[in-house]
């Protein structure tokens, strides 16, 4: 994570060259267009960096508008908190600078337009990073009001803040009891936000899918097995888990699948 103020106030984002990790080339107060749907299957993406100061590679490319030497290449994005410091970051493809013109947002500084490519920046990302960002993400069942579009998009925020989350804390030791609030789940994405808040607090991440969720009861993402899980309002929760899913040489509704892989890792489920 990069030193505490370093980009200076109001500067949310910062980019490196991540073919080089000490050519950084900059901060910016914005990056309209990040989190929009992708315009064409391409993925390409058309990124407003508003209020930058753009250094190195970026830098150079800048000057070049228009030339194939405006093509930067790959980078990391990194998401600042209030502090300068990398609440997570995002890898952005074949970095190109289209345009830039003078910002508003301070002397000296400009609004670069770039195009680039970036598959985990989701749509409705935007506002999850920004609780973060002001602290605000601090209750538990936030998520409940999202759209079912949305709510992927809270996960995989859950899921790339983690480490700046957690800050170093260790897992939960063996033998603890959770509580999983089974009223909002609908589906599996309303699973997973409930079991990763149960585990890890108000925006906490204890996976994504089936292969995630099994990883994360190997141990290393905030509870260590044997671990107890009193799984309230299940019975409402088993009728909306009831579509069929592979399992093996098998189908079975995702409750059922779910009530197995926590058997198989040593979590005792009381359902009530």
């Amino acid at each position: 994570m990069r030193t505490s103020g370093q980009g200076g106030e109001g500067q949310k984002y910062a980019l490196t060259s991540d073919e080089d990790d000490s050519d950084f080339w900059g901060f910016a107060q914005g990056a309209e267009g990040l989190f929009t749907p992708l315009p064409d299957e391409q993925g390409a993406r058309r990124v407003r960096l508003a209020g930058s100061r753009p250094q190195g590679g970026l830098l150079r490319c800048a000057e070049h508008v228009g030339s194939r030497r405006a093509a930067a290449g790959n980078a990391w994005l990194e998401l600042l908190d209030g502090d300068g410091a990398a609440m997570g970051s995002y890898f952005v493809g074949e970095v190109t600078v289209i345009d830039v013109e003078p910002s508003a947002g301070g002397a000296g500084l400009v609004d670069l337009t770039v195009t680039l490519w970036c598959e985990n920046a989701l749509p409705g990302a935007e506002r999850p990073w920004e609780l973060i960002r002001s602290g605000q993400l601090n209750r538990a069942g936030m998520w409940h009001d999202l759209a079912p579009e949305d709510r992927h998009a809270w996960l995989s925020v859950a899921l790339w803040s983690r480490q700046y989350r957690r800050r170093g804390k260790p897992d939960a030791p063996a033998g603890q009891v959770f509580t999983l609030d089974g009223r909002h789940i609908v589906d599996r994405d309303t699973f997973y936000c409930a079991i990763g808040e149960a585990v890890n607090g108000p925006g906490g991440y204890f996976g994504w899918n089936l292969d995630a969720l099994d990883d994360c009861l190997r141990g290393g993402w905030g509870a260590t097995t044997p671990f107890t899980l009193h799984w309230d309002f299940s019975a409402e929760a088993r009728t909306r888990l009831a579509e069929r899913v592979p399992a093996g040489e098998r189908e079975l509704a995702l409750f059922d699948l779910l009530l197995e892989i926590f058997e198989e890792r040593g979590v005792s489920v009381i359902l009530r």
